[in-house]
């Protein structure tokens, strides 16, 4: 999403609210964009930058050709300033320093704006930092905050900013640009939901690394009904050897919680909605003779479970072990 026009056609509540507040004059001080991963939020903020700093905009529109958007674009402009967290969180020495880029005047004009990616990381003593900006913003200051989890913005900051809700992505839609990306139609489905972003999607498609972790996470949905005895074993010397780093054992997560979600489909009769099998596949039928509607809800209850305790920094190996023994329970 380049231009205003293309962000309607995805996100038009947003692209309004933002193009009319623009042509009005009535820019928000602080924005607070939320929505799920791919729907479009850093694209939206650095059209708004854009547009903030441009000096040919038509209509909201910012040219793209001047010095000004294109330095925007490259993450070069000295008053486009991006915040996005180190490691688990945003801390607040970033919040620090930001704030003494606050006291300085832009270096090419009066305006500034910062863009403050996965928002709900802030820590609290970072968040209560960031509440001097909202509580006493400059005119000519805009803040952007992109989150994909609202409920962990504190309600102090959420009050102080313009929300704008973006919309999950229309599923069919987005497979239908998959498969005209060159995808098939089941990897499509699948990509789909696992993630909104399209260069993602498709990359992940041509990657030998993903097609071995879809491979492996077939095979373990297959030995916990056929062979529960060595699953354990199969978890050491395959799964965990694969996902090696903590991001990958998460996606390995999403594919299980996928796998397992097919299951509980085909015992509702709901097979059109699969996405890891087929209606028809001999190893879906089997795993589903072993699996009842209610161990498969339990299943996938500790498959989130174990999602969160990942996100706590709980010891990857220790969480997919007891993962492991909950579902051959």
């Amino acid at each position: 999403m380049k231009t205003w026009s293309e962000v309607a056609q995805v996100q038009p509540l947003a692209s309004k609210i933002i193009t009319n507040s623009m042509k009005k004059g009535r820019v928000s001080h602080a924005y607070l964009l939320q929505g799920e991963r791919g729907t479009g939020k850093e694209e939206i903020s650095l059209l708004l930058a854009m547009a903030l700093f441009c000096k040919h905009t038509s209509d909201a529109e910012p040219c793209h050709d001047c010095n000004t958007c294109k330095r925007i674009t490259s993450g070069n402009h000295p008053d486009v300033h991006w915040i996005e967290p180190e490691g688990q969180s945003i801390k607040i020495e970033q919040i620090k320093n930001l704030q003494k880029e606050f006291t300085y005047s832009g270096l090419e004009s009066n305006q500034k704006v910062y863009i403050i990616k996965g928002a709900d990381t802030l820590t609290l003593n970072a968040a209560n930092r960031i509440l001097k900006f909202l509580e006493e913003p400059s005119k000519k200051t805009t803040a952007i905050m992109l989150t994909d989890n609202s409920q962990s913005i504190i309600p102090t900051i959420r009050s102080r900013c313009q929300i704008i809700d973006l919309q999950p992505l229309n599923p069919l839609h987005f497979q239908k640009q998959l498969m005209d990306a060159g995808l098939t139609e089941a990897n499509a489905r699948l990509m789909s939901a696992l993630t909104n972003n399209l260069d993602e999607a498709i990359a992940w498609n041509e990657d030998e690394w993903f097609a071995e972790a879809r491979k492996l996470m077939v095979q373990l949905v297959e030995m916990f009904s056929s062979n529960p005895n060595d699953v354990y074993l199969y978890i050491h010397n395959h799964w965990i050897p694969h996902f090696k780093e903590k991001k990958q054992l998460e996606q390995g997560m999403d594919l299980l919680l996928l796998a397992f979600r097919d299951m509980l489909y085909y015992h509702l009769e709901k097979g059109e909605t699969m996405v890891v099998f087929q209606k028809d596949d001999e190893k879906l039928e089997m795993a589903v003779m072993y699996f009842s509607q209610e161990k498969l809800m339990a299943i996938l209850h500790a498959i989130l479970q174990a999602k969160q305790k990942l996100k706590l920094n709980v010891h990857p190996t220790l969480v997919m072990e007891q993962l492991t023994l909950q579902i051959k329970r």
